[in-house]
């Protein structure tokens, strides 16, 4: 792998999280959408994955809502997990190359979501059976992409939870769906000595983005930047899934 590659990833984690350390998450899909833009989510999620497990499970027990966050959110869980094994082929396989493009609109329907700050409302009756239903979809899609914000973020919000508990809930769900990409991701042969180094790199990078984005926490106004950040996704979906579309309609022409 190139120094400049290097360079890039711990630039890319540097970012992701600092915006992990400003909003209380972020870091698997601001890492991966950039890191997407020179090698492939399999491969970007490769790096990513030990960073992005080691700060979730810091911020799973950075509160006192654990137990209640159990209980409420299992059938989420089990659901993504469920729907993660099922898509283990869907990173690596015969459609890998459309992962990109996945990821690229995702980013985009997760910003637009927060921009225009749509608003779901599950009753607590339904809760269990939403949540499974929403977890196997969020599953495919992170095996697809590596990414675990839609729909289990807004499915989140819709029942209720209040900032600081959802905060935690972000850091448990998300420690639960990396662990099982980590096993998609070993299945593959995708995780051993040679993400070794470059996954050292992401490591530093996030914590030391995180570290400066806590500290400016308290002086930074986090609305506008939360903003600029999912205007900044909008315009990297974007160009994620443009950039596909003009790969996968030159290449039956390549030779």
């Amino acid at each position: 792998m190139p120094t400049s590659l290097h360079v890039m990833i711990a630039l890319a984690l540097l970012l992701a999280g600092f915006v992990k350390g400003v909003l209380g998450l972020g870091l698997p899909t601001v890492a991966i959408g950039l890191l997407a833009t020179r090698m492939p989510p399999a491969q970007a999620l490769a790096i990513v994955i030990v960073p992005a497990i080691v700060t979730n499970i810091w911020q799973t027990f950075a509160g006192h809502y654990l137990r209640d966050i159990v209980r409420r959110l299992w059938p989420l869980m089990a659901g993504t997990l469920a729907g993660i094994l099922l898509g283990g082929g869907l990173m690596t396989g015969p459609y890998a190359r459309l992962g990109t493009l996945v990821l690229g609109i995702l980013l985009m329907v997760y910003a637009i979501i927060g921009l225009r700050q749509l608003h779901f409302t599950v009753a607590p009756a339904h809760e269990k059976w939403v949540g499974g239903i929403v977890g196997l979809i969020t599953g495919v899609i992170s095996a697809a992409t590596g990414i675990q914000v839609i729909p289990s973020m807004p499915f989140m919000q819709a029942i209720g939870m209040e900032k600081d508990e959802l905060v935690q809930a972000l850091g448990v769900f998300f420690t639960t769906a990396t662990l099982g990409l980590a096993f998609n991701l070993t299945d593959a042969g995708l995780l051993g000595a040679a993400t070794a180094l470059p996954g050292s790199i992401a490591m530093a990078g996030a914590f030391i983005g995180m570290a400066i984005g806590q500290q400016v926490r308290g002086r930074m106004n986090a609305v506008t930047f939360r903003r600029w950040f999912l205007i900044a996704m909008i315009l990297l979906g974007l160009y994620l899934a443009g950039s596909t579309v003009m790969s996968l309609i030159s290449t039956p022409h390549a030779g």
